[in-house]
C-alpha cells in the first residue's frame, strides 16, 4: 500500500510538471532595467529534496544537502542567456537576477519537491525601462492621484502594484474590488487609498515619505496586457538625512534596524544598487549577503572599488577613503514581512580647497555680521569718547579765556 501511495504521488508530480493539474500560484514582479530582482521561495532548502527553477527550460537547481547545484549554462549547456547574472541563495533556494535586461521578462516557474509534497509557483517578471515612467511628486500631507486614462467598463481587470506588491484591484463588472489590506495582508496605507470605480485611477491621501516608490498599473483586456508606471516622490526635504564630510574621512549611514528582523536590506546610490543583505529567518550570525560590494551587485560599475562595508547585524553602510565623487543621494530600502520602507541620505563630500558649502556660507555670513556689529559698536564708542574729549577741551579753553579777560581789565580805584 505504501508503494502504491508513493507511485500515485510521483504520478501527480509528473502531471504537474507537464501542466496537467490546476493553475499554480502566480506572482507578478516588476523591476527597472539594470536593477536586481529576487524571486523568493519562502522555504528552507534543508527541508526539501529539490528546488528547481524553469524559464521554458531548467534554469537553476538546488537540493536539500547541496550536493546538486547549478545555474544557467551549468544546468543547460546550450544556453548562456544570463552569463553569470544568476545567484542562488543556498539557505532558501531563492533566485536573484542581477543587472536585469528587458530580455529577462517572462514567466519563471518554481518547483519544490519533498518526500510527501509538491508545489509550484510562477513569477511573471516584467523588466521595464525608464522612458515610459510618469513622474508624480507632492508635499507630505497632500493627496496624489495616479490617472489610468481608461474606463473600467472597457477593461477586464485593472491592478495596481507598489514595488511589485498588489495594493488595489477592480474588474469590469466591479464584482472584485480591493485596496490595501483587502488585497494583501499589510496595512501600509491604513485607509489612505481611494479607487475610482469609473476609471480605476488611484488616489493616495495624506501622503508620507514612505509612500515614495514605483506604482505600476496592469490592465488586462481580453488577455491583452498593458501597463503604466508612475514614479512617486516628494518635493519636501523633511525625510532626507543630510550628511557632510571632508574628503578622505569615512562616514556611516545608519539603518536604525536589525537585519534578522527584515527580509531584505538594500542600498542604492543615485538609483544604482550598490549593496544588499538578506536577513530572512536568520540570526545575526547567519545573515547572508546577496551582494556586498558595488561590482557584485552591478557588474557594470566599480565606483567604490572595495571602499564599501555593510554591517551584518544592522545593515548600516560604511564608506571609507571618501572622495568628492561619492557625493549624491543614498537610498535605503528595507523589506519586511508586512511593509516596505525607505530612508534617504543626501551626502556631500568636499575637500579643503573646494568651494564653501551652503552651510559654510551661512556660518561665514553670520560671522561677518557679528564682526560688523562689533566694529560698529567700537566706532560709536570711539566717536562718543572723542566728542566728549573735544567738548572738554573747548570748555577748558573758554575758561582760560574768561580768566585772562578778568586779569587784563583796569583797576577802578586807580582811575580816581
Amino acid at each position: 500500500m505504501k508503494h502504491v501511495s508513493r507511485s500515485l504521488f510521483l504520478l501527480l508530480v509528473c502531471l504537474r510538471l507537464h501542466g496537467v493539474s490546476g493553475a499554480a500560484e502566480k506572482v507578478r514582479v516588476a523591476v527597472k532595467e539594470g536593477d536586481s530582482v529576487t524571486l523568493y521561495t519562502g522555504v528552507q532548502t534543508n527541508q526539501h529534496e529539490n528546488i528547481n527553477w524553469y524559464i521554458g527550460y531548467l534554469l537553476a537547481r538546488i537540493n536539500g544537502d547541496l550536493s546538486n547545484i547549478c545555474t544557467d549554462v551549468q544546468c543547460n549547456e546550450y544556453t548562456e542567456r544570463f552569463r553569470g547574472r544568476l545567484k542562488l541563495d543556498y539557505q532558501t533556494g531563492s533566485l536573484t537576477i542581477m543587472n536585469t535586461r528587458n530580455t529577462d521578462s517572462g514567466d519563471y516557474t518554481l518547483h519544490i519537491t519533498s518526500d510527501s509534497s509538491f508545489s509550484e509557483k510562477i513569477f511573471s517578471v516584467y523588466v521595464t525601462g525608464v522612458s515610459g515612467v510618469d513622474k508624480v511628486s507632492g508635499m507630505e500631507g497632500d493627496s496624489v492621484t495616479l490617472n489610468s486614462g481608461v474606463q473600467t467598463n472597457q477593461q477586464d481587470r485593472m491592478t495596481w502594484y507598489l514595488n511589485g506588491i498588489r495594493i488595489a484591484l477592480i474588474n469590469r463588472n466591479q464584482s472584485q474590488i480591493c485596496t490595501d489590506v483587502q488585497c494583501n495582508n499589510t496595512e501600509r496605507f491604513r485607509g489612505r487609498l481611494k479607487l475610482d470605480h469609473q476609471t480605476g485611477s488611484l488616489t493616495i491621501m495624506n501622503i508620507t515619505n514612505t509612500d515614495s516608490g514605483e506604482y505600476t498599473l496592469l490592465i488586462n483586456n481580453r488577455n491583452r496586457f498593458s501597463e503604466k508606471i508612475f514614479s512617486v516622490s516628494f518635493r519636501g526635504v523633511s525625510g532626507v538625512d543630510t550628511k557632510e564630510k571632508m574628503e578622505g574621512n569615512p562616514f556611516i549611514l545608519n539603518t536604525g534596524i536589525l537585519t534578522n528582523q527584515q527580509l531584505l536590506v538594500r542600498w542604492y546610490y543615485n538609483g544604482i544598487l550598490i549593496t544588499e543583505i538578506s536577513g530572512e529567518n536568520a540570526s545575526i550570525r547567519d545573515s547572508s549577503f546577496i551582494c556586498s560590494a558595488d561590482v557584485q551587485c552591478n557588474e557594470d560599475t566599480e565606483r567604490f572599488r572595495g571602499r564599501l562595508k555593510m554591517y551584518h547585524h544592522t545593515g548600516s553602510l560604511s564608506i571609507t577613503n571618501t572622495r568628492n565623487t561619492d557625493s549624491g543621494v543614498y537610498k535605503l530600502m528595507i523589506i519586511s514581512d508586512s511593509r516596505i520602507s525607505e530612508k534617504i541620505f543626501s551626502v556631500y563630500v568636499h575637500g579643503e580647497s573646494s568651494c564653501p558649502t551652503p552651510f559654510q556660507l551661512g556660518i561665514y555670513a553670520a560671522v561677518a555680521v557679528a564682526v560688523a556689529v562689533i566694529l560698529l559698536i567700537v566706532a560709536v564708542i570711539y566717536c562718543y569718547k572723542r566728542r566728549a574729549r573735544r567738548n572738554e577741551a573747548n570748555r577748558t579753553e573758554r575758561d582760560k579765556q574768561a580768566s585772562g579777560a578778568e586779569d587784563s581789565s583796569p583797576d577802578q580805584d586807580a582811575l580816581f
